[in-house]
């Protein structure tokens, strides 16, 4: 029984289905309920001696239940030159018809019908999750033109334009905020469940929901190219690709068809000749063997396991860009980690700060910040942003600020004179010396250090680094419990990259590792470990996440990156990947239970067919019984 991903409608809007579209897609549970009330009026009237009647009734069975999976049957076997499963039950079910069990053969008919419904709810249920996206999906925005706004369609928005969004609406297209203050409910992007704030400069992405404040913004990305239409794509492009299982299933069910129709042409005559049974008997064992021998539930034991969790993989913000990605995430050794912005914040952070005893804290601290606001250096920012943290006052503002390039910046403030830089830029005297000996303490533990000092003295020493997550901290820690070796590739050298690793709670690191290096480090591990996935989110990451099995990478990681990796983490949260294995290690169990029963079935009824002991009516139930409870569990992973 085959579930064509083909048939998932890449660009279908579930917004706009008509009543008729509607019925289309229940088409084949409303046949298949038809065909069962046409076989119970029909059993009806075959219990009260009306045959002829009877028979009517399950033709008319035979033909709407039977109508679909023929004509998908034939126009498969006609494409790809082969037999298949459907096939197999329309020439069973015909079979029954001719040695007179209508009643056994429309049954067939309407249970192989009903599982065929119940194959296409799983699909349509595994593209619940970009239905739902899209009935968020705005599709006017209000333009700000000539100092007016207007209302347009998201496809005339182009990068550049500003659009006004008002509290209570969807934003239409993934941008910067210029104006204005507010709270977005970013749950259908990166699915946390608690509202952001957003300020100037801040991103914002397209379906999000604004809460409270009127902001404006300035369009980045095309309609085509938001956040939020890459999530459709990604998630569409999974479910149409199919799983190495599922490729092996389906080359097996030609063979095995062919194996099956030749088996029952020999049942046919043998057993007449050979063990003496009747023409009648002969031909009746046939049919059960070509009814119970028939791999439906072998074939549909992968394709709704695999789409289900896909699907329940995106409602998490985990998106799959195939079901081969999935199954081979469960089957990793080791996971290598890239450190900046994927194990760390990936922006430093003010770590220490260290004062010349005498000296007022908040006074110094308040005077640099009011200095490395005229830079734009990284550090600079992050001592501004400290210290905005850390005291209420204003900071001070300054006439004349000089910065050296490269070595630091000096003011002079009531006239004393500053500077703030490395440690060639500032006059060390022999007085310093209890700040110098802390600075190189810190700056042993991997931390970059920046010397302020006060006219000919130092007044402090500033340690930053970049903070490692918190989030990807429990994540390596869950990794490893699950049987993970885990390594960090970083740039820095080998003292910061200790440190680092041992903050990260990593097992190994690799140091000074250029991003041509990361590819043969990654090859390193694969030989040591087979099979490898590798977490990174920057340009320079692309070739290491293209070469290791199961490449990984974070929503608001590079477009390089995204296009390159095999999972996409929608929210950077690391301790998604811990998740998305146990969903990849359940979808193999599923998978491997629902192989194991329907050989066990399929087997079983065989053997009781040579040994006479079934008949049509249990051979019907048991196997086509054994596809629907396959599809069943396979609908567990959804959840």
């Amino acid at each position: 029984m085959n579930l064509d991903a083909q048939t998932i409608e890449s660009q279908h809007d579930f917004r706009k289905v008509n009543p008729l579209e509607k019925l289309k897609v229940n088409g084949e549970l409303i046949a298949a309920i038809v065909s069962g009330v046409f076989i119970l009026f029909g059993w009806l009237l075959e219990k009260n001696s009306m045959e002829s009647a009877s028979v009517v009734l399950f033709l008319l069975a035979f033909v709407i239940g039977g109508f679909a999976k023929a004509k998908e049957g034939l126009e498969e076997t006609i494409k790809h030159k082969k037999l298949n499963v459907e096939l197999l039950m329309i020439l069973a079910a015909v079979g029954s018809a001719i040695i007179g069990y209508w009643t056994e053969g429309a049954i067939l008919i309407f249970i192989f019908a009903l599982s065929g419904a119940l194959e296409t709810y799983t699909m349509n249920k595994s593209r619940k999750e970009i239905s739902s996206l899209m009935d968020i999906q705005p599709e006017e925005a209000w333009l700000w033109m000539d100092g007016e706004i207007k209302r347009v369609h998201v496809s005339e928005l182009d990068v550049g334009d500003l659009i006004l969004i008002k509290p209570g609406e969807r934003v239409p297209s993934d941008g910067k905020v210029v104006r204005g203050n507010t709270t977005l409910d970013e749950a259908a992007i990166t699915g946390e469940s608690l509202p952001v704030s957003k300020g100037i400069q801040d991103e914002i992405y397209a379906g999000t929901l604004n809460i409270n404040g009127s902001i404006t913004v300035r369009v980045t990305k095309h309609n085509d190219e938001t956040l939020f239409q890459k999530i459709i794509q990604l998630v569409q492009s999974a479910q149409s690709e199919k799983s190495p299982s599922q490729l092996f299933i389906e080359r097996f069910e030609g063979k095995y068809v062919k194996a099956v129709l030749i088996v029952v042409f020999l049942m046919m005559f043998m057993p007449h000749y050979t063990f003496g049974w009747s023409w009648n008997e002969t031909f009746y064992r046939a049919m059960i063997l070509l009814v119970v021998a028939s791999p439906c539930a072998l074939v549909a034991s992968i394709m709704p396991a695999t789409l289900s969790a896909i699907s329940n993989g995106a409602k998490k913000g985990i998106l799959f860009k195939g079901g081969n990605h999935l199954e081979q995430l469960g089957h990793i050794k080791a996971i290598a980690f890239d450190k900046t912005g994927t194990l760390t914040k990936g922006q430093p952070e003010v770590a220490n700060f260290i004062i010349r005893e005498g000296q007022d804290s908040d006074e110094v601290l308040l005077k640099v910040a009011s200095i490395e606001k005229h830079s734009n250096h990284p550090l600079a920012n992050a001592i501004v942003n400290y210290t905005q943290n850390k005291i209420t006052a204003p900071l001070i503002d300054l006439e004349t600020v000089e910065d050296v390039a490269g070595r630091g910046i000096k003011a002079v403030i009531n006239d004393e004179s500053w500077k703030i830089g490395k440690e060639d830029f500032v006059e060390i005297s022999e007085y310093d010396q209890f700040l110098t000996e802390s600075a190189k303490e810190l700056a042993n533990e991997g931390k970059t250090i920046v010397y302020v000092q006060k006219d000919d003295k130092l007044a402090a020493v500033i340690a930053l680094k970049d903070m490692a997550r918190q989030e990807s901290l429990k994540a390596v820690d869950q990794l490893k419990k699950q049987g993970l070796f885990t390594v960090m590739l970083t740039g820095d050298n080998e003292k910061t990259a200790k440190v680092i690793a041992s903050e990260s709670h990593v097992q190994d690191f690799i140091a000074n590792c250029l991003p041509e290096n990361k590819v043969a480090q990654l090859k390193k591990l694969q030989e040591k470990y087979g099979s490898v996935a590798m977490v990174g989110d920057g340009i320079n990451d692309a070739p290491a996440l293209a070469a290791s099995n199961v490449g990984i990478s974070v929503g608001d990681g590079t477009d390089v990156a995204l296009e390159t990796a095999d999972m996409i983490l929608m929210k950077n949260d690391l301790l998604r990947i811990p998740e998305a294995i146990k969903l990849s290690k359940r979808m193999d169990r599923i998978i491997k239970q629902n192989i194991f029963f329907s050989i066990i079935v399929i087997a079983l009824l065989i053997l009781s067919n040579f040994s006479q002991v079934i008949d049509l009516p249990l051979g019907v139930i048991g196997h086509e019984g054994s596809t629907i409870l396959v599809i069943l569990n396979s609908l567990r992973l959804l959840k």
